[in-house]
């Protein structure tokens, strides 16, 4: 029977002797708790892990695409869409996603996710020339301004991804992890970019049509690890990826909170991990707010809790205010010096 551990993050600056960092970063752990498909088997020792993945949980994560992973990290959101669920048709048209690229740079991004294509519950598909048209040359226009910051592309489909690092992208950002398009792993396999494989169940159009899980966290991990194992075999070295669990595709919000729950769970896959909850439904549906872009005070709250966990990159529209929390959380955990 496959055991998995789910390593108990801790942040104290009180550190027992023999404690392990967590992914080398600003998490620490000595236990992990045993998870078989039969249930929870306790807490154990992190002696008592497996030796290959006691390296993975603790090595430090390689920069990906000009980003670094000793602090946490912010992913900027520009949608160039007129159908996003939360910012559609703000900034389409190309001077508005220019001033918006910069205004999320100002505001603190590590780096910047363009997306030509919605992909909110119940979204329709793109047709590609219209997401390369979307997309591309935003991106050239940003890197012939000067544009410093790293650049993502969140994209489905092979030849938008193609055009997206042609024009000065260096990580695509795939919902379906490589699903979607059979040409997507060769794409991103020879561009030489970083890869980010994310977990969903369906499509946006059906994914929110009764999600059903045996386990929703160890579905996740297996989906996950499979798909990076497809990555590795497509020539994509794991040192590229970032795992995102998907939070919101094709999940309730039971799932959701299972998934937030055991998010260290997934430092075994030994790749950095990338959070996406900024201003999605359930933290509507558990505050009561409708409105999706009040929703920033929860979407702080949810990413204080990856920090916890060690999650690395949180994807977020809220900038400045998720940036302003992560300073707070990085000098109460690691110290401050004016």
């Amino acid at each position: 029977m496959k055991i998995f551990y789910r390593p108990i993050a801790q942040t104290d600056a009180l550190r027992p002797a023999g404690s392990l960092p967590l992914a080398g970063g600003w998490c620490w752990f000595t236990h992990a708790e045993a998870l078989t498909r039969a249930g929870s088997q306790g807490l154990v020792p992190a002696s008592d892990i497996p030796s290959e993945l006691l390296e993975r949980l603790t090595a430090p994560r390689p920069a990906l695409a000009g980003v670094g992973f000793d602090r946490p990290s912010v992913m900027g959101i520009l949608n160039v869409t007129p159908d996003s669920f939360s910012d559609g048709g703000r900034f389409d048209a190309p001077e508005a996603a220019l001033a918006q690229a910069q205004a999320l740079a100002a505001a603190g991004a590590d780096i910047l996710d363009i997306g030509g294509e919605s992909t909110r519950p119940g979204a329709a598909e793109v047709p590609v020339a219209e997401e390369i048209s979307r997309t591309a040359p935003v991106i050239a226009a940003l890197r012939a301004q000067g544009f410093a910051l790293p650049v993502s592309i969140d994209t489905r489909k092979a030849p938008v991804a193609a055009a997206a690092v042609a024009a000065g992208a260096g990580l695509v950002n795939d919902v379906s992890a490589m699903l979607f398009d059979p040409a997507m792993a060769a794409t991103v396999a020879g561009s030489g970019a970083a890869l980010c494989l994310m977990h969903a169940q369906g499509t946006p159009a059906t994914m929110q049509a009764e999600p059903r899980y045996d386990d929703v966290l160890l579905d996740v991990y297996d989906h996950l690890e499979a798909r990076l194992l497809a990555a590795e075999a497509a020539g994509i070295d794991r040192a590229r990826v970032l795992l995102d669990p998907g939070i919101g595709f094709g999940k309730t919000v039971a799932h959701n909170l299972a998934l937030l729950r055991g998010l260290s769970l997934f430092h075994g896959l030994g790749c950095p991990i990338l959070l996406g909850v900024s201003r999605k439904r359930f933290i509507g549906t558990i505050a009561g707010v409708d409105q999706a872009d009040a929703r920033a005070p929860g979407t702080l709250s949810v990413t204080l809790a990856g920090l916890m966990q060690g999650v690395q990159m949180h994807r977020v529209h809220d900038v400045a205010e998720v940036s302003q929390g992560i300073r707070l959380f990085d000098a109460i955990t690691r110290g401050y010096t004016p």
